[in-house]
């Protein structure tokens, strides 16, 4: 999916919501278990519930790599069943590779390649730490995404992130340095919802590219915040909601309470959409 293309799905769905798959089996309402693959049953549960609200889905790696082969098959099945919506979705591998440049060629062809060579994901996180090499094998996939860790949003970002060099802080420098390997086309940033007060300053940095912001929801971060912080003519924004609305209930209308929770962001998203003059 190329940048055109994502932009006119948040204005075709009124929404620039990503739904995180972190879907953590011992969560799943109870009956679910008594399937042979309950994580996939609960995704596709989750899409069918959701998928006329959110512009993308977000599988964390680590709820399916923690699963060994069989968690595997169900990221598998789970992307395989995203593909069938065709361009009325983007999706993303929250994987936060990042090695040197021959294992990244192999991480890339893992999760961006199409037919039987990968999972042929629209986007993967990137981890910038090891410099370019890292993240350009990334770059090499036609319509595909790099999202590069640009500021998190976890209590710990604060033992390096925040740190200053020459009055630069170290994610500002990152972000600088990284926005050069690439361009606004197949570059976008993770920046944590709960640092939503530093958009203005990134926004003079990367005034153009996407950012992935998570947060929103069980972690606290403020959707009003973050739009009013990072907006811009292009909306520019994907925000992620992960157990807010995946595990809003565990009764067995479980997807209908998060399609509520979703329809709930997605009537918010709408509405700051059309205050930008968007839709």
């Amino acid at each position: 999916m190329n940048r055109k293309q994502l932009f006119d799905l948040i204005r075709a769905k009124k929404s620039f919501l990503c739904v995180g798959l972190d879907s953590d089996i011992e969560k799943l309402p109870p009956h679910l278990l008594e399937f042979s693959d309950p994580v996939f049953e609960f995704n596709k549960a989750i899409i069918d519930a959701t998928i006329d609200l959110t512009i993308a889905y977000k599988p964390n790696l680590a709820f399916y790599e923690s699963r060994g082969i069989a968690g595997w098959h169900t990221l598998e099945k789970t992307i395989r069943y995203l593909k069938q919506f065709g361009d009325n979705v983007f999706t993303i591998a929250d994987a936060k590779r990042g090695d040197i440049g021959n294992t990244s060629l192999l991480y890339a062809k893992a999760f961006l390649a199409g037919g039987n060579d990968g999972l042929d994901f629209d986007a993967v996180t990137v981890a910038p730490y090891m410099g370019s090499d890292s993240v350009t094998p990334f770059l090499s996939y036609e319509n595909k995404w790099a999202i590069i860790l640009g500021l998190t949003s976890n209590k710990g970002a604060q033992d390096f992130q925040f740190l200053e060099s020459e009055q630069k802080k170290l994610y500002e420098s990152v972000l600088k340095k990284s926005s050069s390997w690439g361009t606004v086309d197949n570059i976008m940033y993770v920046i944590g919802a709960t640092q939503a007060h530093t958009l203005k300053e990134i926004r003079q940095i990367i005034p153009d590219h996407f950012l992935l912001i998570p947060g929103i929801g069980a972690q606290g971060g403020s959707l009003d915040e973050v739009v009013a912080n990072g907006m811009n003519q292009q909306c520019g924004l994907i925000v992620n909601a992960s157990r807010s609305i995946i595990f809003a209930s565990k009764d067995k209308d479980f997807d209908k309470n998060a399609r509520s929770e979703a329809l709930t962001v997605q009537t918010q998203m709408a509405q700051h959409l059309a205050n930008y003059n968007i839709i």
